[in-house]
């Protein structure tokens, strides 16, 4: 029986008539409306017929989590007094509740996403419901791309609504093609914010890393919450292990603790979203809770202010959450929680004047993430560089490129960058493409059901109360009985049914399919050891087990799970398989190099017959006769490291360049550039013959480096012989002494005894550019600077004179310089002719 009760008290019943007229004129439209106010339950029932006028049509409802799914299934057939399979059903990965008479279907984005690849035309659906689209979860993003293509090429009749728990809307709006935006006013119950700050500052997050002193103060204000305020208590905390340190400080509070997240059983999760009569309750719960779940009996909120956000090193392959501060909008939707369904209050564990600082929005996952499964399902849709797909935030270029490595080393796609038939396969096992990789050789090599056991392994890590030795954990799963071994049975039996008999493959340890398949998953983490417990990932990346771990004697690694702690020199390696040397060839096959290597090492030029896979060196030997060609590379490369310098540099050859440099900031071509950069960008233009006949570094050390400058001289337009013309080394003073002129600096500097200038008015040049005359004492130190000396005769040289004449008083001093002879002598010794 419906409860029609229920469905009339559900404030988003008042936009439905503007959403039904949207579809009806648009066919697409963007909803957004609080949360609590039934967008989740009732506008699917709506515009599936189910309740009110209107004709019966098939919708899909696309939730990001399978907890979401799940609830919001349930809620809504008992909203229809019916149980999940009737005329609503759910499917998520390894469930499905639907029947014959099914009409609404509640889905994750991901079982969407593969279901749109089988049938893009989505036969029998009349409209698609994207819930929680201002979450920007990459599957998410990428369903609405593929449903927009799908209305625009085959199917302009499917209604499509992008549902939203934020006023953020004019994105989606755009992006349906300046869709309508219905919005939904809410039951707004007041929420009161308690700024609950530690006592003591407390160390940021970083990686994956929480300071316990946030985490025991969390606690306490939880206890305060259950002192202070009547009803249940919500807390988020960022992941699953928060979650457990958080509930083991709790013991013994008054109330029953639960745990809400992705991992935990059905069981408990319904537990959680029943409520209770009995008793208070505090539910410790990550992000999931955030939207699309009411938690009955909700009355105060205790927000840490953290989540968790995926992050991906591309230069290193290494992908992993990582702990950041919650954003502005996820503090709002959290507080929202509160007050549900009366007023209520959210205990924030962090200061008021930081609030202002958060972000606004969370990051898109598309900008984050790992985008090879995205690049997948974008080759598997007919559009590799998904550059015709509508998205709201374009994937970076740097991540789509690692992403196409990916797919192109484990055969998913071609050199055209066309997905291949084993590309197609792989995209429908809901793997990652890396584990659809390891499944389906690993099956040729080990049969099916073991490859499938190891691949459900990987798929979720295991809890890290199974340690850090993949074997170890594949046999505690197969004899657990927590609620982690029964999902891995699950995803076991699923991924032996993919397989559809594939592979017999050979017998070999269990140890060993273990190594072989993670290895296959993950080639570029193979590792070897290099003393101490340290080991070098085919990557080139360092990585480390932790202390204690008995990985680190092993030889060899198959690392499955690393993260590169804040600052530190090497990964930590959290979970990995022992594998010997053949296993590593096997896996990381297209990673091998056997051949010449001729490199500069940051000293000289080595050049050997290596083999290795990836950086990890297998063997290596002196090569006595190396290709001339790659020593010339070597050699450039160390220029390029070290500069110039390494080449023999004189005193005339330094002032060489100095000239040059001169002239080619003052005039410009044809005078040649002689940077550092410059030089080495194209070596071979001043350095040969003698770079090509050079073998080690004591040869570039013997070209004399002023020689090489002069093959830049303009020779070919007859400039060259201008340059002591234009640039001269040395001028005459009129004493008769030639003086060498300093270009080093901003402007070129004369330094010359002051006597020897008497008689000279005007300034001297250098193309055109007075020098910085710099005036000596008979003894050769600095009496004055001048690039005037008209004007220093006149004005400063009375102030020199007297403190020059006492000084040296051999020496003449006239009182008018300008109309005496220069010299270089005393007053008793005259000018020699």
């Amino acid at each position: 029986m419906i409860r029609t009760d229920a469905l009339d008290r559900l404030p988003v019943r008042t936009a439905v008539p503007a959403l039904r007229r949207a579809l009806d004129d648009r066919g697409v439209a963007v909803l957004c409306a609080p949360p609590g106010t039934g967008k989740t339950t009732l506008v699917p029932l709506v515009l599936a017929g189910l309740t009110g006028d209107g004709p019966v049509r098939r919708v899909v409802v696309a939730e990001p989590r399978r907890i979401a799914a799940r609830a919001a299934a349930r809620r809504m057939a008992w909203l229809l007094g019916e149980k999940t399979g009737g005329r609503v059903g759910f499917t998520v990965r390894g469930e499905r509740v639907v029947g014959p008479e099914t009409v609404v279907e509640v889905v994750t984005t991901g079982v969407l996403l593969q279901r749109l690849q089988r049938d893009q035309e989505l036969a029998g659906v009349d409209a698609v419901i994207i819930d929680e689209c201002h979450e920007r979860h990459l599957d998410a993003d990428t369903v609405a791309a593929f449903l927009l293509d799908v209305r625009e090429a085959i199917r302009p009749d499917l209604r499509l609504v992008a549902a939203s728990a934020t006023t953020d809307a004019e994105g989606w709006a755009r992006l349906l093609g300046d869709a309508p935006v219905v919005e939904a006013q809410g039951v707004s119950h007041p929420v009161e914010v308690v700024w609950a700050p530690p006592p003591a500052p407390v160390r940021p997050p970083h990686g994956m890393r929480v300071d316990p002193a946030l985490l025991g103060h969390v606690a306490s204000v939880v206890r305060r919450a259950l002192a202070e305020r009547d009803g249940d208590v919500l807390c988020f905390l960022p992941g699953v292990g928060e979650i457990g340190r958080v509930a083991g400080q709790l013991a013994g509070v008054a109330a029953e603790v639960l745990q809400v997240h992705g991992r935990a059983p059905a069981a408990v999760q319904d537990a959680v979203l029943a409520g209770s009569s009995e008793g208070r309750r505090v539910v410790l719960a990550t992000s999931v809770a955030e939207s699309s779940l009411t938690v009955p009996g909700v009355r105060t909120v205790v927000d840490s202010g953290l989540a968790r956000e995926p992050r991906t090193d591309h230069a290193r392959g290494l992908s992993a959450l990582t702990t950041v501060r919650a954003s502005q909008a996820a503090g709002r939707q959290r507080a929202g929680r509160a007050g549900r369904e009366a007023p209520g209050t959210v205990y924030r564990c962090w200061d008021q004047a930081e609030d202002g600082r958060l972000a606004r929005f969370p990051s898109p996952e598309i900008r984050l993430a790992d985008l090879s499964a995205f690049a997948l399902q974008a080759a598997c849709w007919g559009d590799p560089d998904a550059s015709g797909l509508a998205l709201l935030d374009a994937p970076p270029e740097g991540a789509m490129a690692a992403a196409r490595e990916v797919l192109a080393a484990v055969g998913a796609v071609g050199t055209d960058g066309r997905v291949t038939e084993r590309g197609v396969r792989m995209s429908r096992l809901g793997l990652h493409p890396r584990l659809a990789r390891a499944l389906l050789d690993g099956a040729a090599e080990i049969g099916g059901r073991r490859a499938a056991e190891v691949v459900a392994l990987l798929s979720e890590e295991p809890p890290r109360a199974y340690g850090d030795d993949l074997a170890a954990a594949l046999r505690t799963a197969r004899r657990g009985q927590d609620a982690y071994a029964g999902r891995w049975r699950q995803e076991v039996r699923r991924l032996s049914s993919a397989l559809k008999g594939d592979g017999g493959g050979r017998p070999v340890a269990d140890d060993a399919a273990v190594g072989l398949v993670a290895a296959l998953a993950f080639p570029e983490r193979v590792a070897r050891a290099r003393g101490g417990g340290a080991f070098l990932m085919a990557s080139g990346t360092g990585a480390e087990p932790g202390e204690g771990s008995g990985l680190r004697s092993a030889s060899w690694l198959a690392v499955a799970v690393a993260d590169r702690p804040a600052h530190a020199a090497s990964a930590r390696v959290r979970l990995a398989a022992v594998i010997d040397e053949d296993t590593a060839r096997l896996a990381a096959g297209p990673l091998r190099f056997a051949g010449e290597e001729v490199r500069w090492d940051g000293r000289d030029v080595v050049a050997r017959r290596v083999e290795r896979l990836g950086a990890v060196e297998l063997s290596a030997r002196p090569l006595k006769q190396p290709d001339p060609g790659l020593v010339r590379e070597a050699l450039v490369e160390g220029l390029r490291r070290e500069g110039p310098g390494l080449l023999r540099w004189s005193r005339d050859a330094g002032q060489l360049r100095e000239r040059l440099a001169f002239l080619y900031r003052v005039l410009g071509g044809p005078w040649p550039d002689v940077s550092d950069e410059a030089l080495l960008a194209d070596p071979g233009s001043w350095l040969e013959p003698e770079l090509s006949r050079a073998r080690r570094r004591a040869d570039l050390a013997a070209i004399d480096a002023g020689q090489a400058l002069r093959r830049l001289l303009p020779w070919a337009t007859g400039e060259a012989v201008r340059l002591d013309e234009l640039a001269p080394e040395r001028i005459e003073v009129p004493s008769g002494s030639r003086i060498r002129v300093e270009y080093g600096g901003d402007q070129p500097v004369l330094a010359v005894k002051l006597q020897e200038l008497f008689g000279l008015q005007e300034t001297p040049e250098v193309a055109g550019v007075p020098v910085l005359v710099h005036l000596l004492s008979p003894a050769g130190r600095p009496a004055a600077v001048t690039a005037d000396l008209a004007s220093f005769w006149r004005e400063g040289y009375k102030a020199v004179r007297a403190e020059l004449r006492g000084r040296y008083p051999k020496h003449p001093w006239p009182q008018d310089p300008a109309t005496v002879e220069a010299t270089r002598y005393t007053k008793a010794r005259p000018k020699r002719d």
